[in-house]
């Protein structure tokens, strides 16, 4: 993924725990700083400290929202993919019956083997780069079948299927898109941590400058912006950290496939 840096080779606690020591690092460099500043002139007392602070600390605020946002978007489109994909191959599946024997239940027994290897992708990330390959197989032939039904179908049966397979295709495009390329970049990652870095060394300069500090203050300031920066990651990680898009939709379908689908004989 040209351009983009992810935590995810990293578990999100782990992810967590180094935000917090990145912050607590940042406070503790700030408020040494501050205290050598105030100690060799008295005019850095006097500098409008806090309202540089409080500008760091808002534009901080501002960055974490429009991150929040755009995991939270990306997130949001995942789950719709999942629902369209299940409504696609449901809609196929509803053309498909409408075919005679044998095509029927040919067919039908791809889409059930195709419902099947979706969810192995996704709930077995090893075995995500099979089941993409799996799939596009998949595609191919129930494409070459519909293509060889001949006398079987009438051309407008063959159009609706064709049609209801490049619904799947590119539903599985966009899903693939989402999880490989549809992240959050990695300069925006570089700019919202360095931003971070800088306005907690904005604060404990200013409390270097002061010369007092509230330790339990700082902890606890480190472990919120720590939990909203890990729950940023968290998001923008499609099937691998806490938050996981539901594959409730995909799992009623294929439990209601292999019911209506005989067993091949």
């Amino acid at each position: 993924m040209t351009g983009t840096f992810t935590f995810d080779s990293f578990p999100i606690w782990l992810v967590f725990l180094l935000t917090v020591g990145l912050i607590l690092l940042s406070i503790e460099i700030g408020y040494r700083v501050g205290v050598i500043r105030a100690r060799k002139s008295d005019k850095e007392r006097e500098a409008p400290i806090d309202s540089m602070v409080g500008s760091t600390l808002g534009l901080l605020a501002f960055m974490l929202a429009f991150t929040f946002g755009m995991a939270s978007s990306r997130y949001d489109a995942r789950k719709q993919f999942v629902v369209d994909e299940a409504n696609a191959i449901r809609a196929a599946d509803v053309r498909v019956q409408l075919l005679p024997e044998p095509r029927r239940s040919a067919l039908r027994s791809l889409l059930l083997e195709y419902v099947d290897v979706r969810l192995r992708g996704v709930l077995e990330p090893r075995e995500q780069a099979n089941a993409i390959k799996r799939s596009e197989q998949i595609h191919e032939s129930f494409l070459s079948n519909v293509a060889s039904s001949g006398s079987e179908t009438t051309p407008p049966e063959r159009a609706a299927l064709t049609g209801a397979l490049i619904e799947i295709m590119n539903l599985h495009a966009k899903r693939l898109n989402a999880v490989t390329s549809n992240r959050i970049y990695g300069a925006i990652w570089v700019a919202l941590y360095s931003l971070a870095a800088l306005a907690m060394g904005m604060l404990g300069f200013r409390a270097g400058i002061s010369g007092r500090r509230s330790p339990l203050a700082i902890l606890t300031l480190a472990l919120a912006f720590s939990a909203v920066l890990a729950l940023i990651n968290d998001l923008d990680r499609p099937q691998q950290g806490l938050v996981r898009v539901s594959q409730q939709a995909l799992i009623d379908l294929q439990t209601n496939l292999h019911r209506t689908t005989p067993a091949a004989p």
